[in-house]
């Protein structure tokens, strides 16, 4: 797998039937390695490491009914007061670019989820926006911001 654009750790790869699993921290077992998983893990650790975020607000592979369809967002964090969703994550692949369609992608999740921030990553650029529904708009932030500044 390629060098990211966030933080090394050290990752636990491992084989099973044949195929590279990964730990995934989160969900406490080993899943596929496949080009998301590997941005997905390093930028949870990101997340964990080097924001503040709490593990036990995030969750990865949450499933949402669309349209009497069940999709999954990749990645949640939650409020701490009921379990509101906060952030959506949509990780693709290094190799992936972002387009509009990734965005729409994430957006349709929040339509059901009406987080306060949207991301979305190749694990080389990050984009994060803070959704504002009063206005029915979104602002473009420069950074992923610390957990302590999450409005």
């Amino acid at each position: 797998m390629i060098s990211l654009n966030l933080p090394p750790f050290e990752i636990k790869i491992a084989e099973r039937k044949g195929q590279k699993v990964v730990f995934d921290i989160l969900r406490r077992r080993y899943v596929a390695l496949k080009p998301e998983e590997w941005v997905r893990q390093h930028f949870i650790n990101y997340l964990l490491n080097y924001k503040g975020y709490p593990a036990a607000l995030l969750a990865n592979e949450v499933t949402i009914e669309m349209g009497g369809v069940a999709r999954r967002c990749d990645s949640v964090l939650y409020h701490q007061d009921g379990g509101r969703p906060r952030i959506i994550m949509e990780y693709k692949g290094p190799h992936v670019t972002i387009t509009q369609a990734v965005f729409n992608q994430a957006a349709a999740y929040n339509s059901v989820l009406r987080a306060d921030y949207l991301i979305v990553t190749n694990g080389l650029t990050h984009y994060c926006c803070m959704m504002d529904y009063a206005n029915n708009s979104a602002a473009y932030l420069q950074d992923i911001p610390d957990f302590q500044e999450l409005k």
